[in-house]
């Protein structure tokens, strides 16, 4: 015997061998769909008996292993069932010659035939008879089950009664020697009257009738019958027969140990009556087995003794003796070459029945020593089968990886050069089912989790051979998808030869038939999923940019409804707090919208050099339609291979997707101003453009802003505003002016116009020396004296060498230090639908003006004027400049100063009503008191209206609002109690000079008017006339040169604010001269509470001159 049958276990030792073939031409499909009904009828239940009879088929058995029959009955061919198809009666006689015929192939031990014919009718079919069933087609046999059946049972009568035959014959003399094909020559001659002869004959005859028990159901009278076997064969050192005797005997004991079988799910069956009593009676480990006088047993098996049952259940052997029993009959059956297949199917056995008992140490022995089994000359076919037989088992002992190896093994044997027509698709089918014992999966996903697992050495190699079979079974496609799985999977595995042999193999495949991300699907079902190459190139970060902010779309706050987003421009989901998240951006209808891409190149790459580290790459997108759009990956073409690699799926990136928001349609305005572009502005990734110029303090410089409408939509709304962004200094005023109505005037501003706006920006700091900005002056002995604003109290001058160099950097002049100001201009438009909406754009415009010093103010102080609403302010003005410089003031001439000189300057202005531009407290006091000096020295400045001149170059304007403190004030402020001194009518100051005749009544009126906040009185003023002699002395003894008429006292009532009171009187003068009239306030308490400023009253100057002569005299 020479062909294996590695489907074979245990319990088939207790089944009859069936076997069912087609006689003629039968297709093929007919012949397995009555295959498939026949081989249902797997067991039989004898209806005289409780015994269960199981049948084994075969559709293809080969002779020589039917000559095994004696040997084990389960090997030897019982039943035949022909099937055929007949069209007409003329075929029958020829059909029935091949089906005698085909008896005649296992005639000598078959029990009974069938033969069963589809499409014949007539006289014929109506013929009744036991071994022929005619049927019109294979689908009109409804009874073919039932005939199936009895054939079965006629099997068993046969089966029973040699059974009955063996077990009654009791002359040892004519026992039979049951032999083996290949033993028959050797017992040519022996003495067949010997004992050992005679016990050889006993053993045998023993063992098969154990056989046929344990065929015919009687598991306990089999279990019996192997036990004697065995003692009497290992008596005689037949070690054959004791090898099946033994294998025999642990056939029976599975079968009562385990009545579900030991093939798995494909040769499931249902335990029998008997097995399922006894299954509650199995050894126990280490029990003695203990024989039975065969004279216990019965014709049909069934003894009434219930004691001796229990007896019999000890001959069964526990599942370790088992497994020894096994090894024992293998070593035996190792004696002899010519029984390799009973020895290798005896490994396979054993092998199952340890894999139930889930010892696969020992199960991997057994398979070991079948590896080794020599059975001669084996066809390729048979290699196969049997490689693939060994791959099973290991699998289903757990040893996957070898189950992997020999499974590729039997792939590799369907490719063998000795084969003419080899099998490239047996050969890829069988390597694909080698892939779960590499720990490999044609699913790229299970490789993004965690570490490497399996031998990237072997799992390179098998996607190889996968690749190569692919291609020879005619299948560029797949052996693109197994290529592209190989270079993404064990990238890190390839060396930098195989990674360039790799990618040129693949782009010679995808230029006949380029890799795409369909699934590809084979005939059988099996599905190859995409293969996206996240590794070539390699992904590490992933960003979503926002659109620049020129562009940026930003929400009206004052028009959010029902209908609007309240979503910002750029928002990061926060609904998977501690996982993948999404990236949301604002993006405008047919506007470009950034996706920044870090990757890492490889040797191979196309659109990257070797090895270049990361690389950044930006993927820019055009929207066009409104609403949402769900950025999921990128997609990429790499040696000929389109992927569309999704986020989620990258290794290190955190972000699973990016969500973009388009609205509606929204202008584009191009900004460009009359200066050049500068990159000073500090706020730079929120500035558009940005310009710097350099301007002295109180400079004024002019700026043209032109705005160009370069997109589709009608530019309708325009906004403007500034603030400033960066500065430490004191800012006087604000820095950018304008005129919007001026470009408003050009709305709505169609695509491809433009309008121009004009700014100006005037830089006014503080004009105070509060720092020590003349390092390089020392004491020349000229002093300049007054109320000094810097440290320290006195300050000299000196004039700069001429001589002395100028440093190239303007920011590293000692005399000169540059302060900086940055603005920022935003121009808010809208327009189109996007205006509609709701949505509007922002121009940023960065203004960085470096300011170097003009003018400053070191000291200032205050003199009296002749009339008393007058002031003069004296200013010690300092030029900071290179230059020659000329300053003025309002109505007042220019002053001239050279670099680095310093000059008084005094300046008579009117007293200032201060009361009228105070400033009502909010927060503090101190708060209070800044805000009133600022709005002070504000109305000082503008009335001032101080400018400087560059000689040439330029002009500006210096400003006194930080120079100006709380004294100074004092004295520049008008009284609240303003005094009106009227002679004859006329209103007299200190240089007002009131002409008079001697003799004639001078009238004079005093008036009081109360602009304070508080009522004034009662107050009482004393007239005193004098004489000043202009030489210090003065005479207050005229009482012959000047007579009042009436009193010289005048007094006023209370005076509440707003009103006014007025009191009169008269002189008269008796001499010739200039006289002066001095007003002054009686000591009271009205006045301790008020200021003396409040009671500064003018000195009357009147001239008494000769009366005219009349004519008459």
């Amino acid at each position: 015997m020479s062909i294996p049958d590695y489907m074979q276990c245990a319990e088939d030792h207790q089944s009859v061998l069936v076997v069912v073939q087609p006689v003629g031409i039968v297709p093929e499909d007919q012949f397995f769909r009555i295959y498939k009904r026949i081989s249902s009828v797997c067991q039989q239940s004898i209806r005289s008996s409780q015994r269960l009879l199981y049948i084994r088929y075969r559709h293809h058995y080969p002779p020589e292993n039917n000559e095994w029959g004696d040997f084990q009955t389960h090997r030897k061919v019982v039943g035949l069932i022909a099937i055929t198809t007949c069209a007409s009666a003329k075929e029958w006689p020829q059909t029935s010659e091949r089906f005698h015929g085909q008896k005649e192939v296992f005639g000598s031990t078959l029990y009974d035939s069938r033969l069963l014919v589809f499409g014949l009718q007539g006289e014929i079919a109506e013929q009744h008879r036991t071994d022929v069933a005619f049927y019109p087609d294979c689908d009109s046999c409804p009874d073919l089950e039932r005939r199936v059946e009895d054939f079965v049972e006629s099997i068993f009568i046969v089966l029973e009664s040699k059974r009955l035959d063996r077990t009654t014959d009791k002359s040892g003399d004519k026992i039979p020697l049951l032999c083996v094909p290949f033993e028959k020559k050797d017992f040519v001659g022996l003495d067949t009257d010997s004992r050992h002869y005679k016990k050889r004959c006993q053993g045998r005859m023993r063992k098969h009738v154990g056989d046929l028990c344990l065929q015919a159901g009687m598991l306990q009278d089999a279990l019996v019958h192997y036990h004697m076997a065995v003692e009497l064969l290992r008596s005689v050192n037949d070690f054959l027969w004791l090898g099946a005797a033994l294998e025999g005997l642990c056939s029976a004991s599975v079968i009562f140990h385990y009545p579900g079988g030991t093939a798995g799910k494909r040769a499931a069956r249902k335990p029998s009556i008997s097995q399922a009593a006894d299954s509650g009676k199995r050894h126990r480990p280490g029990a003695q087995e203990l024989l039975i006088d065969p004279g216990a047993l019965t014709t049909n098996g069934i003894n009434a003794d219930t004691s001796s049952e229990i007896g019999r259940a000890k001959n069964c052997l526990s599942p370790e003796d088992i497994i020894e029993k096994y090894k024992e009959a293998i070593s035996y059956y190792g004696k002899y070459k010519n029984a390799g297949v009973i020895e290798l199917e005896a490994c396979v056995k054993a092998v199952r029945v340890l894999a139930i008992q889930k010892r696969a140490m020992e199960a991997s022995e057994f398979l070991q020593n079948a590896v080794y089994i020599n059975l001669g000359q084996l066809s390729e076919e048979e290699k196969i089968q049997r490689y693939s037989v060994l791959s099973e088992l290991y699998d289903l002992i757990g040893f996957h990886r070898k189950s992997a190896f020999f499974k590729r093994v039997a792939a590799m044997q369907c490719v063998a050069p000795t084969i003419p027509e080899p099998g490239w698709r047996a050969c890829y089918k069988l390597l694909l089912e080698t892939l779960p014992g590499y720990c490999l999966s044609l699913d790229p996903k299970d490789f993004s989790k965690g570490t490497h697992h399996g031998w990237a050495a072997v799992q390179m190699r098998l996607l190889h051979e996968l690749v190569y079979a692919s291609r020879r079974m005619g299948n560029p496609g797949l052996s693109v998808r197994h290529l592209s799985f190989l270079l993404q999977t064990m990238l890190d595995f390839l060396s930098d030869q195989e990674k360039k042999e790799v990618t040129q193999s693949l782009e010679n495949y995808t230029s006949k038939c380029p890799g795409g991300m369909e699934v590809i699907t084979l005939p059988d079902g099996l599905k190859f999923p995409p293969v996206p190459f996240t590794k070539l190139p390699i992904v590490r970060f992933v960003k979503l940019l926002n659109l620049p902010v020129s562009l940026r779309p930003h929400k009206v706050k004052g028009l959010l409804g029902e209908n609007m987003s309240s979503k910002s421009p750029f928002i990061y989901s926060p609904i998977i707090l501690h996982n993948r998240g999404d990236e949301r951006c604002k993006k405008i209808d047919e506007d470009t919208c950034w996706l920044i891409l870090f990757s890492c190149s490889l040797p191979a790459a196309l659109a990257l050099p070797a090895e270049s580290g990361l690389y950044p790459v930006t993927l820019v997108g055009v929207p066009r339609t409104v609403g949402s759009i769900t950025v999921n990956g990128y997609h990429t073409s790499v040696f000929g291979v389109n992927s569309d690699c999704l986020l989620e799926g990258l290794p290190g990136v955190k972000t699973g997707g990016c969500m973009v928001e388009v609205v509606p349609s929204l202008p584009r305005l191009l900004l460009s101003t009359s200066l050049p572009r500068s990159p000073h502005v500090a706020a730079s990734e929120d500035i558009s453009s940005s310009v710097a110029l350099q301007l002295f303090n109180g400079e004024t410089q002019t700026l043209t802003v032109t705005l160009d409408n370069i997109g589709t939509e009608t530019l309708e709304t325009l906004e403007l505003s500034s603030k400033i962004i960066s500065t430490k200094e004191k800012l006087l005023g604000d820095i950018l002016n304008w005129d919007i109505q001026e470009a408003q005037s050009h709305l709505p501003l169609l695509p491809g116009c433009s309008l121009s706006l004009t700014v100006n920006i005037r830089v006014k700091l503080d004009f105070s020396g509060q720092e020590n900005l003349l390092p390089d002056l020392s004491d020349d002995g000229i002093s300049v004296t007054g109320l000094p604003i810097s440290s320290p109290l006195r300050q000299v001058l000196k004039p700069r060498p001429e001589s002395k160099a100028l440093s190239a950097d303007p920011g590293k002049n000692e005399h000169t230090h540059f302060k900086t100001l940055e603005a920022v201009m935003t121009f808010k438009y809208s327009g189109g639908g996007g205006h509609v909406e709701g949505f509007y754009r922002e121009l940023c415009l960065g203004i960085h003006v470096d300011v170097e010093p003009s003018v400053f103010f070191t000291r200032v102080s205050t003199l009296p004027a002749t009339s008393m609403r007058q002031c003069h302010l004296l200013l010690d003005v300092f030029n900071s400049t290179e230059h020659e410089l000329t300053i003025n003031a309002k109505n007042n001439q220019d002053l001239l100063l050279y670099a680095s000189e310093c000059q008084r300057m005094a300046i008579q202005v009117d007293k200032f009503e201060f009361e009228s531009v105070c400033v009502q407290p909010e927060q503090s006091q101190q708060q209070w008191e800044t805000e009133r000096q600022q709005a002070q020295g504000s109305l000082i400045n503008s009335t001032l209206s101080i400018r400087w001149a560059i000689i040439s170059f330029t002009i500006g304007e210096a400003s006194v609002e930080g120079v100006l403190n709380q004294l100074v004030l004092d004295h520049l402020q008008l009284a609240p109690l303003q005094w009106d001194v009227l002679v004859n009518g006329k209103q007299c100051d200190c240089d007002i000079v009131t002409d008079c005749r001697v003799g004639d009544p001078v009238s004079l009126e005093v008036k009081l008017t109360n602009h304070s906040k508080k009522e004034v009185g009662p107050l009482a003023l004393t007239l005193v006339a004098f004489q000043d002699y202009q030489n210090g002395i003065q005479n207050h003894d005229l009482q012959d040169a000047v007579t009042f008429i009436g009193s010289n006292t005048f007094y006023i009532d209370k005076v509440n604010p707003t009103f006014s009171s007025t009191c009169t009187g008269a002189l008269l003068f008796l001499y010739t001269g200039d006289f002066y009239l001095s007003i002054k306030f009686q000591d009271d308490s009205t006045r301790r509470d008020l200021p003396p400023a409040f009671f500064g009253l003018p000195t009357v100057h009147i001239r008494a001159l000769e009366s005219p002569i009349e004519n008459g005299a």
